[in-house]
Order: C-alpha cells, then sequence, then structure tokens
C-alpha cells in the first residue's frame, strides 16, 4: 500500500453550451499531465447529461502533487477550464504536503488525511 499517494476528486459543473470547450481543454489537460511521472492517473467522468464531471486524480506522492500544481495542467490551463465551467467539489485525500495544501486550500479543496485501509 502506498501511504505516501495522494488522491483528487474534483467535481465540475459545465456551463450550458460549453460541453465540446469543456471537452478540448480536460484533453489538453489529459495530455499535459500524462508527461509527468508522478501521475499516476488523470480520469474525467461524465454524468449521463454531460452537465456534470468528475476529474480523479492520483499522484505518487507530495512531491508529483506540487510539480503538477506548477505545471502547465494547472498554471495554463485550469483558468481556461474555469471559463466554461465551476467547481461544485473538491476533495483532496492524502497529504499533498505543506505549500501545495496552501494553494489546494486557497482553491476551496478540503483535505482528508489517510487513516486506514489497503491497496493492491
Amino acid at each position: 500500500m502506498n501511504q505516501n499517494k495522494v488522491v483528487f476528486n474534483v467535481s465540475l459543473a459545465i456551463n450550458e453550451g460549453k460541453l465540446e470547450a469543456f471537452q478540448r481543454i480536460a484533453e489538453e489537460m489529459r495530455a499535459g499531465t500524462e508527461k509527468e511521472t508522478g501521475a499516476q492517473a488523470y480520469e474525467w467522468y461524465f454524468s449521463k447529461d454531460r452537465t456534470r464531471c468528475h476529474l480523479i486524480e492520483i499522484y505518487s506522492d507530495a512531491n508529483a502533487v506540487l510539480a503538477h500544481m506548477n505545471g502547465p495542467a494547472v498554471q495554463e490551463l485550469v483558468p481556461k477550464l474555469l471559463e466554461v465551467c465551476s467547481v461544485a467539489g473538491f476533495e483532496v485525500f492524502g497529504d499533498p504536503g505543506a505549500k501545495a495544501a496552501e494553494i489546494l486550500t486557497s482553491l476551496g479543496a478540503e483535505i482528508f488525511q489517510f487513516w486506514r485501509g489497503i491497496s493492491r
């Protein structure tokens, strides 16, 4: 079990008429994040009516989180994404590190510290 891993669950509400723009930006974010060695998962899930989306992100450790936060997916593309959707919820599971935690909480994220579990 990797107790250092950090998981994001970001809930997004897509603005009416902005689905195509949302998908285009999300694909750019996925392509950029795929190049990050510490990014273990970056998965987008749509509601049936495609008005809501959950982004599940898994990072190997706090260093990978900070690298992502300072990378182009966040610095360049998140502002563009927020022009076509709004954040309906943002949860972080695990320890993202002090600097990333400060940034994440300023964005409205709630951080949950690991207690127990199994991972295979």
